[in-house]
C-alpha cells in the first residue's frame, strides 16, 4: 500500500516535464523504536526518484509491490518518456489518473466556447453532444432511455445559463445524474484497447438521424468537425496526447455538393410565386419584396430578415440601384442567444466584422422596394421587413406563406416537383440566372458572398444554355479546313 506521496492533485504538466530522471533502488525500512519493535512491526519498502533536481518516493508494505513501481518507473524512463516534477508520475500515468470523464469535458468546453460562440454554433454543439454521448457510455446496466440522455445533453448540459443554475429539470435530474457517474473517461478514447472502437461508435453515431437513416454529409460534416475541436481542446489541456479522431480510418459519405437543377426557377415561375405572394392579404404584401430579395440580389434568408433602410445605399425610380449588406440575423433558438430571442445580429456569413458585401439591386426589384417602402414605411430600427406589429419575421410564418404560393402558383406537377420547395431556392436561381447571363464568377462570387471555388461547385449544374456554342467551337476547331 502506498502511504508517502499522493497522486490526485490538479495538475497538467506542461513545463514542468522534464527527461532528467534518475530512480534509486529499492529501501527497507526498519523499525527504529523500541516499541515499534515490541509490536513487531513488519518493516515497509520505498522507491525513491529525483526529477530534475525533486525527489519522490513511495512506500509499499512488500519489497514486491515497491519492485513493481521501480520497475514501471524504469520503463517509462527508458522509453524516454518524460517526467512530471511536481507529482513525479510519468507523463502517460499524469494524464490517466487526472483524466476527465466525457461529461467532465463537455461541461468544460461548453464553458469555454460560450462567451464568444453564435447561437448556432452553441446549437450545433449541443446537437453533436446529444447525439454522440449515447455511444461513450461505461455500462449499459440502468442506462436512461436515448431519448432521454439526448435531451438531458440538449437542453441542459450544453446551456451554461441552465447549467449554472445547479438546478437541473425534475424529470431529467436522474438522468444527468446518472451521466456523471457513467461516461467514459477521455484516457478511454486514447487507449489502444478500447479508443478506436470507442471513437469509430460516436462517429457511426453522429452519422445517423433520429430514426437511423443517414445523415446529409453537411450535417455529418458540421458534427464530426465539432467533436474534432473537443478531441482537439482535450489535446490542448494535455488530457489526450493527440486527437484520437486522426488515428482511425473512418470516411464520410460521398459528397452531393451541387445544387439540383430542379429547384431553381425560371424567370416566369419566380413571377407567379411572387405575385401568389402578394395575393395572399397584408401578411403576403409585406413578404412580396422579401422573396423578391432572395430572387433579384442573391440574399440569404438570414440577410434578408435584417435588411435595413440605411442598406439601401442607392434605390432610384428607374434603372439599377446598389444594396450594401452589413449584418446577418438568423435563427438560433432563444435557448441559444444571449438576448433570449429566437434571432440574433451577427457578422456576414464568413466574413469578418464590420466587413460588408455589395450587391446590385436589379430594376424589378428597386421597383419592388420602393413600393414596400411606400405602402409599409421602415420600422423605428431602421429594418424594412416587418410583421403588422412590428416584428421579426419567423421562419414558420414566411414558409406557410411560400407554401401557399407554391400551390397557387404551380401546377400540379411543378408543385409535386422540388422547384423552389424552399424560400432559399431562390437565391439558387438567382446564382444560376447571373452565370447563366454570362456574369464573370468572380463577380457572381462577390455578390454572394462565396468563393469562386465553391460557386462553381456548388452551381455547376445549373449553368445551361450554353452547349450549342460549345458544340459549334469544338466542330470549328476539328474542321479539315482548319490547319492543325
Amino acid at each position: 500500500m502506498k502511504t508517502s506521496r499522493q497522486r490526485g492533485a490538479a495538475h497538467t504538466g506542461g513545463t514542468s516535464l522534464s527527461h532528467k530522471v534518475r530512480i534509486w533502488g529499492v529501501r527497507k525500512n526498519l523499525s527504529r523504536s523500541k516499541q515499534e519493535n515490541a509490536k513487531q512491526k513488519k518493516p515497509t519498502y520505498t522507491v525513491r526518484w529525483n526529477v530534475d533536481g525533486v525527489s519522490h518516493q513511495s512506500t509499499f508494505a512488500t519489497r514486491a509491490l515497491a519492485e513493481a513501481e521501480r520497475s514501471t518507473l524504469l520503463a517509462y524512463a527508458n522509453k524516454g518518456v518524460a517526467f512530471d516534477k511536481v507529482t513525479g508520475l510519468p507523463e502517460p500515468l499524469l494524464r490517466e489518473r487526472q483524466a476527465r470523464s466525457w461529461y467532465e469535458h463537455v461541461c468544460a468546453y461548453v464553458d469555454m466556447k460560450w462567451s464568444t460562440a453564435a447561437g448556432n454554433s452553441r446549437r450545433s454543439i449541443a446537437e453533436t453532444v446529444a447525439t454522440v454521448t449515447p455511444a461513450l457510455i461505461v455500462k449499459r446496466r440502468g442506462m436512461p432511455d436515448r431519448a432521454q440522455i439526448r435531451r438531458a445533453m440538449y437542453e441542459w448540459v450544453c446551456v451554461k445559463t441552465e447549467r449554472d443554475s445547479n438546478v437541473p429539470p425534475a424529470d431529467l435530474a436522474r438522468v444527468i445524474a446518472w451521466l456523471q457517474q457513467n461516461t467514459v473517461s477521455l484516457a478511454d478514447l486514447q487507449d489502444d484497447m478500447t479508443g478506436p472502437d470507442l471513437v469509430r461508435s460516436a462517429l457511426d453515431a453522429l452519422s445517423l438521424k433520429l430514426d437511423g437513416t443517414r445523415a446529409a454529409r453537411n450535417t455529418i460534416t458540421r458534427k464530426r468537425a465539432v467533436l474534432y475541436n473537443m478531441l482537439a481542446y482535450a489535446v490542448e489541456l494535455r488530457q489526450l496526447r493527440q486527437n484520437p479522431i486522426d488515428q482511425i480510418s473512418w470516411k464520410l459519405p460521398k459528397a452531393v455538393e451541387s445544387v439540383d437543377a430542379r429547384v431553381v426557377v425560371n424567370r416566369q415561375q419566380a413571377g407567379r410565386l411572387l405575385d401568389a405572394v402578394a395575393g395572399q392579404g397584408e401578411r403576403g404584401a409585406r413578404m412580396k419584396a422579401f422573396f423578391g430579395c432572395m430572387y433579384y440580389a442573391g440574399l440569404r434568408p438570414s440577410e434578408a430578415v435584417d435588411l435595413r433602410r440605411e442598406n439601401l445605399v442607392c434605390l432610384p425610380e428607374s434603372g439599377w440601384g446598389d444594396l450594401l449588406l452589413t449584418a446577418s440575423n438568423p435563427r438560433a433558438g432563444s435557448a441559444w442567444t444571449d438576448s433570449g430571442t429566437s434571432r440574433e445580429r451577427r457578422t456576414l456569413k464568413h466574413r469578418d466584422r464590420q466587413e460588408t458585401r455589395s450587391v446590385p439591386i436589379h430594376p424589378n426589384l428597386a421597383e419592388l422596394l420602393r413600393a414596400h417602402l411606400e405602402q409599409f414605411g421602415v420600422h423605428r430600427d431602421g429594418r424594412i421587413f416587418v410583421g403588422k406589429y412590428g416584428g421579426t419575421f419567423q421562419e414558420t410564418t414566411y414558409h406557410a406563406v411560400w407554401s401557399k404560393a407554391r400551390e397557387k402558383a404551380f401546377s400540379a406537377a411543378e408543385y409535386d416537383s422540388p422547384l423552389a420547395a424552399r424560400p432559399y431556392d431562390l437565391r439558387h436561381a438567382c446564382a444560376s440566372t447571373w452565370l447563366n447571363a454570362g456574369v464573370a464568377p468572380t463577380r457572381v462570387a462577390q455578390w454572394l458572398g462565396h468563393s469562386v471555388e465553391v460557386l462553381l461547385r456548388v452551381y455547376a449544374k445549373c449553368i445551361d444554355g450554353h452547349e450549342d456554342a460549345d458544340r459549334q467551337r469544338i466542330e470549328r476547331f476539328m474542321s479539315p479546313d482548319i490547319e492543325p
